[in-house]
C-alpha cells in the first residue's frame, strides 16, 4: 500500500488546522490474464499508484501471477471471480465440471449481458440453465486456488460483474465473502458499508494524454472527507497485447497501454501529492480499525507526551492509541510512515508464540514435548540431562536452562541454527532461571515449520494476519530457511494495534475468535520471574532493592510476553517498539521508535498517557 500526502492527518491535527483529505483506491483488475497484463500490474505497483490488483485464477498466466506477487507481498490482492471469457483468441476454462455454466466448446460464455454480435452467448441469455450449486463450487475452487497461493488475498471482487448478476448469485457471494473472510466490495451495498464512491474519467479517454487529463479532472472534483475506488486495466502495447480483441473493442493493445501510462503518469502523481490526496488500498479500505475523536484530556495529554518525548530526546517515529476498540489518537514522525512496515524486533516473538498457541491447539505438539525428541538429528554427542529435559514451555518462557544467550553466535556462524542452540551449554536445569533467549524463540519457529511443512508467515496468514485485515507480511529467514522467529518481521503501526486489540480482547476480533482464549491468557501471564535482557535470573540481588516497583523487566514473562506495571502486559522489541495492552483502561497504546533508554519511553507513557485513557 501507497500513501502520498503533503501532511499526515495527525501533522495537521498537531499544527491546529482542521482537514479530511480524500483516500482513493487505484484498483487494476484481470491480473493472470496475460503476460503482458501481469507485467503491467505490478510496473504500476512498483512504478505508479496502483495499490489493489484483482486477480483471475481462472486465467492462462495465473501460475506466473502467483510468482510475481509473492515477490511484491505488498500489492494488496482480491480474487477476481470469473464466469465469463470475453477475449476472441484466448479463453478461459472453470476449474471444476459444470457443465450449465459453459458453451459447446467448453468455454465460459463471452459476454454477460446480450450482445448483437455474440447472440445466444451471454451469461444472462443462459440464465435459465444454470445450476446454482455449480456456481457455488466453481467459486469455491477459485477461492481456495488464490488463497492457497497467495499470501496477501485481502477480498473478493467480480470479473465483468460475475458476482452480481443475479439476486441469487449476490446472496452466495455474501454467503462465501463471510465464509472465507473476504469482503465483496464488487456486490450492491458494498460502497455504503465500507463508505466509497466508484469514480471514472471526467472527459475524453481515447489517447493517454487525454486519460491523463481527464483523470485529473476528477480527481479535482473529489470532495474531501469521502473515499473513492478507481478500477481499471492496465497492460502493453505489445505483440501480445495486439491479439486481443472482441468486436466492439478493437484497440485494447492502444486503449491499456494509455492506462499504463495513467497510472505512471509524473502529472498524476504530482496532481495527486499537490491535493493532499491519500492513496490507500481495498484491504485498508474495508479492514481499518475503527477511529473516535479522542477526549479534551487526551489531546491535552498528548501535546505534554510529546513535548516530554522532544525533550527526554526520543527517536519516537510512531504511535497509535486505542480506547474501546477505537483508534483515537494516531501520529508518525521521524523515519515513520503510516503505510510502510516498520522493524519490530522482538515484537516478532509475540507472533511466533501465537503461532504456537494454533500449532498446539491443532494437535501438532504440546507444550510438554522435549525439544531434544523434536530434532534427534541435531543434538550433540552425549546430551547431557539438562539439555534432554527442556521443554517447549522452557523455550517459550526463556527457561531454557542457558546462563548466556547464544543468538549472537548465530549470526557468525555457519552451522545450522538448531544445532548451534542444542550445543550451547545448558547449565541448570530447565524451568528453574530465566535468561533472554532469541534463538530459543528461532527454535519455536523452527518447531512449527518441521511440523506444520508451512513457514511462521504461510501458517500465520489464514489464522492471523488475514483475519486481522494484516497484509505486506515480511519476516528475515536463517539460511535453512526457518523465519528467525525473536526477530526479523515487518508490520506497520496498525497492524500493530490490530494484534493488541485481539490480545486484549483476549483472542477475538471483530467478534470472532481468532485465537484460542486460553492459550492468550497463558501467554499473558506472569509464568515465571523475569528480569531485563543480558542478565539470568541469578543476577537479581544485584539490582537496586526498589527495582521491582520501577522496572517494567521485573514484573513475570508470559509465553512471550512480558508482564508490565499497572497490571498491563506487553510485546516488546529493542529500541522501543511496543504493543502495550491495558485491560484496566481498555486500551493498547503501540509505539514504534529508535529510542535506547525503553524504560524511560515507558515512564512517560504511564505518566501521561494512562491517567487520560
Amino acid at each position: 500500500m501507497k500513501h502520498l500526502k503533503i501532511f499526515t492527518a495527525a501533522a495537521l491535527f498537531m499544527a491546529g488546522i482542521s482537514v479530511q483529505a480524500q483516500d482513493l483506491v487505484i484498483r487494476i483488475d484481470d491480473m493472470g490474464a496475460f503476460h503482458s497484463v501481469n507485467n503491467a500490474s505490478i510496473d504500476t505497483y512498483r512504478n505508479g499508484i496502483a495499490t489493489s490488483v484483482e486477480v483471475l485464477a481462472v486465467g492462462g498466466w495465473f501460475p506466473e501471477a502467483v510468482k510475481m506477487l509473492k515477490e511484491n507481498p505488498g500489492l494488496d490482492v482480491g480474487i477476481h471471480l470469473a464466469l465469463t471469457s470475453e477475449w476472441e483468441n484466448v479463453k478461459w476454462r472453470p476449474l471444476t465440471h459444470c457443465p450449465s455454466l459453459v458453451d459447446e466448446n467448453g468455454y465460459f460464455f463471452p459476454m454477460m449481458g446480450p450482445n448483437p454480435a455474440y447472440p445466444g452467448q451471454s451469461v444472462m441469455e443462459n440464465a435459465s440453465k444454470f445450476d446454482l450449486k455449480e456456481i457455488e463450487q466453481e467459486f469455491r475452487a477459485q477461492i481456495e486456488l488464490a488463497l492457497k497461493n497467495i499470501p496477501q488475498i485481502t477480498h473478493i471482487s467480480g470479473h465483468m460483474m460475475s458476482t452480481g448478476f443475479s439476486p441469487e448469485v449476490l446472496e452466495l457471494v455474501q454467503k462465501l465473502s463471510e465464509e472465507y473472510g473476504l469482503p465483496s466490495i464488487d456486490r450492491a451495498g458494498a460502497g455504503e458499508q465500507y463508505d466509497f464512491t466508484y469514480v471514472g474519467f471526467t472527459g475524453p479517454k481515447a489517447t493517454a494524454e487525454e486519460k491523463i487529463a481527464s483523470f485529473i479532472k476528477t480527481l479535482d472534483q473529489m470532495e474531501e472527507g469521502k473515499r473513492y475506488l478507481f478500477v481499471e486495466h492496465p497492460a502493453y502495447d505489445d505483440s501480445e497485447m495486439q491479439t486481443v480483441m472482441h468486436v466492439g473493442y478493437e484497440d485494447v493493445a492502444v486503449d491499456r497501454q494509455g492506462i499504463t501510462d495513467l497510472l505512471k503518469s509524473p502529472q498524476v502523481k504530482k496532481a495527486i501529492e499537490e491535493r493532499g490526496i491519500n492513496l490507500i488500498d481495498i484491504n485498508y479500505l474495508t479492514k481499518q480499525l475503527p477511529r473516535k475523536d479522542a477526549s479534551a484530556r487526551m489531546k491535552k495529554a498528548m501535546d505534554k507526551y510529546l513535548a516530554a518525548v522532544a525533550k527526554a530526546g526520543q527517536d519516537l517515529h510512531s504511535i497509535m492509541i486505542v480506547k474501546d476498540g477505537n483508534v483515537i489518537y494516531e501520529n508518525w514522525m521521524s523515519e515513520g510512515k503510516e503505510n510502510e512496515p516498520h522493524i519490530l524486533n522482538s515484537v516478532s516473538k509475540t507472533f511466533t508464540s501465537t503461532a504456537v498457541g494454533f500449532a498446539i491447539s491443532e494437535g501438532y505438539f504440546k507444550l510438554e514435548d522435549k525439544v531434544a525428541d523434536i530434532f534427534p538429528e541435531y543434538l550433540p554427542e552425549n546430551p547431557d540431562e539438562n539439555l534432554l529435559a527442556m521443554t517447549v514451555k522452557d523455550l517459550l518462557t526463556m527457561n531454557c536452562g542457558h546462563s548466556t544467550d547464544p543468538t549472537r553466535m548465530a549470526w557468525s556462524s555457519e552451522d545450522d541454527w538448531r544445532k548451534l542452540f542444542l550445543s550451547h551449554p545448558v547449565t541448570h536445569k530447565p524451568g528453574t532461571i530465566y535468561c533472554y533467549n532469541s534463538l530459543g524463540t528461532y527454535m519455536l519457529s523452527a518447531i512449527v515449520q518441521k511440523y506444520t511443512g508451512e513457514k511462521l508467515t504461510d501458517y500465520l496468514y489464514p489464522r492471523l494476519f488475514r483475519p486481522l485485515g494484516i497484509n505486506n507480511v515480511s519476516w528475515a529467514e536463517s539460511p535453512q530457511g526457518i523465519n528467525t522467529g525473536g526477530w526479523g518481521l515487518y508490520l506497520k503501526t496498525e497492524d500493530l494495534a490490530k494484534m493488541g486489540q485481539m490480545l486484549l480482547q483476549k483472542g477475538k476480533f471483530n467478534g470472532k475468535q481468532v485465537v484460542p482464549q486460553w492459550w492468550v491468557e497463558e501467554a499473558s501471564s506472569a509464568q515465571v520471574q523475569s528480569v531485563p535482557a543480558g542478565i539470568n535470573s541469578e543476577m537479581i540481588s544485584q539490582l537496586p532493592k526498589n527495582s521491582r516497583k520501577t522496572s517494567d523487566w521485573l514484573q513475570g514473562y508470559g509465553y512471550q510476553m512480558w508482564r508490565c506495571r499497572n497490571n498491563a502486559f506487553r510485546a516488546d522489541g529493542a529500541n522501543g517498539q511496543y504493543i502495550i495492552m491495558i485491560p484496566d483502561k481498555n486500551a493498547v497504546v503501540v509505539t514504534t521508535a529508535d529510542i535506547s533508554d525503553m524504560q524511560e519511553e515507558i515512564n512517560l507513557i504511564w505518566k501521561h498517557i494512562l491517567p487520560a485513557l
